[in-house]
């Protein structure tokens, strides 16, 4: 079947619900520290009965996890830590009999520094591979320009021996590949196929508007105190990035009945059309306007922002209606490199089951492919670490230390870093309250579970019918069994409210609607409740006005109301 048909208003993709999995901390089933293939094996019945379709795995290839497994050294292996290729076949085909189909990440913006084009490049400067990557002449013994790396720090790294830099939007152990070199591309290709052909769904294409940089690689104007300035105008969605995007369709995607998901920061609604569009390059694109709500606009995001429930309101419904007009989008709260919802969207006194289901039902009936991340069906909120040696994710450590240069004390910069890390989603997956959560037998975990007890966990949770893992499984069967028509295909309304705390909006078809009304706020709200049958209710009552945090799903008993 050709990507042309799976396009269709009716695609199986539109009916899924995706469960995306960060392998090092989801399962170990081998008592090393680290989550693998044969733990996301082992528990795959536990996702069945969630009612998820199709899992998202993060990077398993083999990687010296500079930046846990987003800097790949060969794209045809699996990393010895996670298991053989031989467990991603039997990944597919299990989960295959379950109903389950699996997306792989698919990260070619760049490679790792120890991937053999890279390595081939360095040893040779007259290298076919030297082309494979981006190298610049020194300028007086500096480097080409003052573009700041998104991870922090200069972009540009040395070679050893020449006076020559490689360009790294991201970590320095992470160089960017040249998508300018026809023959890169090319073998780009092949390596997608090969998986296509390998029986992977598609893939989450990972920080695809980077691929196009400015030829100019003129300096930008300085923005922080190292006199560096932010790389993104010069290397995030460019013009021309169409050209490349384009054939890398009709080169792999097209030819295959899959799924993609672009990771496309930096793109203006007015462009979605192009990406998401009848004839764009992706089925899907992640919107994080809502999902940054918390973060300054334009700065890197240490620094913290407050805001309004009208402002993530907004957001989230410009997103929406971004998406009605062009094509098909997402719905998340959640993902690797987002902190946890729950402490994120929610005030401290509701950081529980109550909070987490509620939001919950605020973006589950969203217009778009749900998404659900490790831990967030739990109600999994942020750890709190108290030293920036207890971290492990590589920008949060350099975040830390940008915000130490720009004046903040160490206590300041550690509160932003807690507050934001993409370490607190990457926390050991908690399965019971036996020794480490049940992640392993009890070897120390990779990274230190996010609470010294076990009160959250999914074995307490899958026996209790009131627990945030429970009503997950209820909102899935609403979406995808009971009223697929309207909560999948039907139209997004945003509703105008009175009360600045409350979202709501409708989804509706020409036989039935459904009203979302959600209370964000830690106060009691005056709302006057539609007519109709309360469906999804994350309070044990409903009376004249919402509680804190309460959100509830109403079926219409009338066409209009």
């Amino acid at each position: 079947m050709l990507k042309q048909q799976a396009g269709q208003d009716n695609a199986w993709w539109k009916e899924s619900v995706i469960y995306q999995i960060y392998p090092r901390s989801f399962k170990d089933s081998n008592n090393d520290g680290i989550g693998d293939l044969p733990g996301i094996i082992e528990k795959l019945p536990y996702l069945q009965s969630l009612g998820v379709t199709m899992l998202w795995i993060s990077p398993f290839y083999l990687s010296p996890m500079a930046d846990n497994g987003y800097d790949i050294a060969d794209y045809y292996a699996v990393n010895p830590e996670f298991g053989e290729m031989r467990d991603v076949d039997t990944l597919i085909d299990k989960a295959a009999v379950l109903g389950i189909k699996i997306m792989i990440d698919l990260v070619v913006n760049h490679t790792s520094d120890e991937h053999q084009w890279f390595q081939q490049a360095l040893a040779d400067a007259d290298s076919p591979y030297r082309d494979y990557y981006l190298f610049r002449p020194a300028v007086n013994g500096l480097p080409p320009n003052n573009w700041r790396s998104i991870f922090g720090g200069s972009a540009w790294e040395k070679v050893p021996g020449e006076e020559t830099y490689y360009l790294h939007v991201f970590h320095k152990k992470q160089p960017d590949l040249n998508w300018e070199n026809p023959q890169m591309r090319e073998a780009i290709y092949r390596m997608i196929n090969w998986w296509l052909e390998k029986g992977v769904a598609g893939f989450r294409v990972d920080a695809i508007t980077f691929i196009k940089k400015d030829a100019d690689y003129a300096s930008v104007p300085v923005d922080g105190v190292d006199g560096l300035g932010s790389i993104k105008s010069k290397a995030r969605n460019r013009p021309g990035i169409d050209v490349f995007l384009n054939e890398l369709k009709e080169n792999t995607f097209d030819k295959y009945a899959c799924v993609t998901v672009g990771e496309a920061p930096g793109v203006p609604y007015a462009e979605y059309g192009q990406f998401i569009g009848e004839n764009g390059y992706f089925d899907m694109i992640f919107d994080f306007h809502a999902a940054d709500i918390d973060v300054e606009n334009g700065s890197e995001w240490f620094r913290r922002r407050d805001w309004t429930v009208a402002e993530f309101r907004e957001a989230l419904f410009d997103s929406q209606n971004a998406f009605a007009q062009c094509g098909w989008g997402t719905s998340f709260i959640e993902n690797h490199d987002q902190p946890r919802a729950l402490s994120k969207l929610v005030h401290p006194d509701y950081q529980n089951a109550t909070g987490a289901k509620c939001l919950a039902a605020m973006y589950f009936f969203l217009r778009g492919t749900p998404y659900i991340y490790q831990g967030q069906e739990l109600g999994m909120a942020n750890f709190c670490r108290s030293d920036i040696s207890e971290f492990d994710d590589i920008s949060s450590i350099d975040n830390y230390h940008r915000a130490l240069a720009e004046g903040f004390s160490a206590r300041q910069s550690l509160a932003f870093v807690n507050h934001r890390s993409r370490d607190n989603s990457r926390t050991p997956f908690p399965w019971d309250n036996t020794v480490n959560s049940g992640f392993n037998q009890g070897a120390k975990p990779w990274l230190a579970l996010s609470a010294e007890d076990a009160l959250i966990n999914a074995a307490a949770q899958q026996q209790d019918a009131h627990s945030v893992f429970a009503f997950y499984q209820h909102l899935i069967r609403l979406r995808n069994n009971d009223y697929p028509d309207t909560l999948i295909y039907g139209d997004f309304i945003p509703l105008e409210t009175a009360s600045p705390e409350i979202i709501s909006y409708q989804r509706r078809t020409a036989s039935e609607y459904f009203t979302s009304v959600t209370n964000l706020s830690n106060h009691t709200v005056y709302y006057k409740i539609p007519e109709g049958d309360i469906i999804v209710n994350n309070y044990p009552q409903l009376s004249s006005s919402l509680e804190p945090y309460q959100s509830i799903l109403i079926k219409g008993t009338t066409q209009h109301e």
